[in-house]
């Protein structure tokens, strides 16, 4: 190997990771969870909200916060429809899918009574809203 070969590898071994770690603290990512009518669906690295407790939580969580506002804003029929809309948008989200379901099946009761909750029960993560319904019923 000549020396200019060498004065190459050697200048790209010290300036490439600085240029990858700059291009990866400047980037910007779409977060396709997010709410479209909300601000926070672009973040940056350098972002302000990023510490904060939002910003911290869990995709899943943040899901299952939404939903459970929309269940009590209109009713439970409305979030298990979108909670299956995000399943199959967020593959990702398809474990923590029962776990929500039966969140909402809790919170439904407490909004409807049983017998009411258990009448928006529909097949979406097989029957874990059921589950919640019945579970929060006895």
């Amino acid at each position: 190997m000549n020396t200019a070969t060498r004065r190459i590898g050697r200048t790209l071994a010290l300036v490439l990771p600085v240029v990858l770690v700059l291009s990866g603290t400047l980037a910007v990512t779409r977060v396709p969870w997010a709410d479209p009518r909300s601000e926070s669906q672009i973040l940056t690295a350098s972002s302000g909200r990023a510490s904060s407790p939002a910003a911290r939580k869990a995709p899943h969580e943040a899901l299952r916060d939404r939903l459970l506002t929309e269940l009590r804003e209109k009713d439970p029929g409305v979030a298990l429809t979108h909670l299956q809309t995000a399943v199959d948008q967020q593959p990702t989200l398809a474990e923590h899918c029962a776990s929500i379901a039966r969140a909402l099946g809790r919170a439904a009761v407490a909004k409807y009574g049983a017998q009411r909750a258990q009448t928006f029960s529909r097949p979406v993560c097989d029957t874990s809203f059921a589950a919640g319904v019945s579970h929060a019923r006895g």
